[in-house]
This record gives C-alpha cells, sequence and structure tokens, in this order.
C-alpha cells in the first residue's frame, strides 16, 4: 500500500514539477517580473482535546443485578477504517488539483485533463473506502467549482495562484510519499 501511495504521489509531483516552471515563466512574462517565490504552507492547527470532568460512580447493588435478565450480546457494527496519517495532506492535495484543472485550462495551458487524470489515480490508489473517495471528490470539486466562481477569464492574479498551487502541490506530493513510503 505504502508503495502505492509513494508511486501515484511522485508521479503527481514530478506534473507539478515540469509544470510548475512554465507557469513561473508565463507569470514573469506576463508581469513583466520574475515570479515571487511561494510562501511555504502552514500546516493547519491540530484541535486539542478537552478533558471531561470524571463522573463519580457508585459500586453496582447485587440485588438489583440479580433481578434484571442479562441482555442478550449484540453484535457490534464494524468500525469505519481510520483515515492515514496524511489524509488531511491528500485532501489538500485534492482540492489544489481541481483549482489548477480549473485554472490551466482557463489560462490556455490546456492540461487541465492531465490534472483529472491524476488525480483519478490518486483517488483509485488511495480511495479505500466509498466514504473516502467521496471525501476526495469533494475536495477536488470544492477547488474547482470555487474558482469556477471567481475566475471568468485569465488573470494575472491567476497565473500567480496556478504558480503558488503547483508549488504547494509539488511540496505535498514530495513530503508525504517521502514521509509515509517503505
Amino acid at each position: 500500500m505504502k508503495r502505492l501511495v509513494a508511486s501515484g504521489l511522485a508521479a503527481f509531483a514530478a506534473l507539478a514539477v515540469a509544470v510548475a516552471p512554465l507557469a513561473a515563466l508565463a507569470q514573469a512574462g506576463r508581469a513583466g517580473r520574475p515570479a515571487a517565490p511561494a510562501a511555504e504552507p502552514t500546516p493547519a492547527p491540530t484541535p486539542t482535546p478537552t478533558s471531561a470532568p470524571a463522573a463519580t460512580a457508585r459500586p453496582p447493588d447485587p440485588a438489583v443485578n440479580a433481578a434484571q435478565p442479562t441482555p442478550a450480546a449484540s453484535p457490534t457494527p464494524a468500525q469505519p477504517e481510520a483515515p492515514p496519517p496524511y489524509e488531511p495532506q491528500l485532501l489538500r492535495l485534492a482540492e489544489l488539483t481541481g483549482a489548477l484543472a480549473y485554472l490551466r485550462d482557463l489560462c490556455g495551458d490546456g492540461d487541465g485533463a492531465a490534472f483529472r487524470a491524476k488525480f483519478a489515480d490518486l483517488v483509485d490508489t488511495e480511495g479505500t473506502t466509498d466514504a473516502r473517495k467521496e471525501s476526495l471528490a469533494g475536495a477536488f470539486n470544492r477547488g474547482f467549482r470555487d474558482y469556477e466562481l471567481t475566475y471568468r477569464a485569465c488573470t494575472p492574479t491567476a497565473r500567480e495562484i496556478v504558480a503558488r498551487f503547483l508549488d504547494e502541490a509539488s511540496h505535498i506530493a514530495k513530503d508525504v510519499a517521502n514521509r509515509y513510503s517503505d
């Protein structure tokens, strides 16, 4: 499984790295200046669990327990599979991929289909359950729709976003592949 993650993310990182210089050149050519380096993404804060006050428990009354029949053991439902530790990064990568699929086609780069194909490979590799597939697809669609609503034409700002998103996607893919692969 880890090798599949690493190979899928490495392929995505290769696509993002291959396209990033082209996006930076296009942005520099349009703006007449070199592209500014993208800021390092900051990880989302993790919520800290709160401790509930301890309840005082009384020992069970044997007379009460003897009068009540013991309930039959009910089958416990199967616990849903816990998401991998890199789930937040994959969801962000899916969202970036959706935005890139829209913006790259909007700006005439014509490789939105390549980002859709890489996303499909990612879902095939990482979509171990229907809920996980839906979560990844939802993130992709959110990224696509958010920029579809915002940008109707390619602008210098859209080009800058493409360059930053390519850089961020490349960093996420490399980080996850290096950290969680064999």
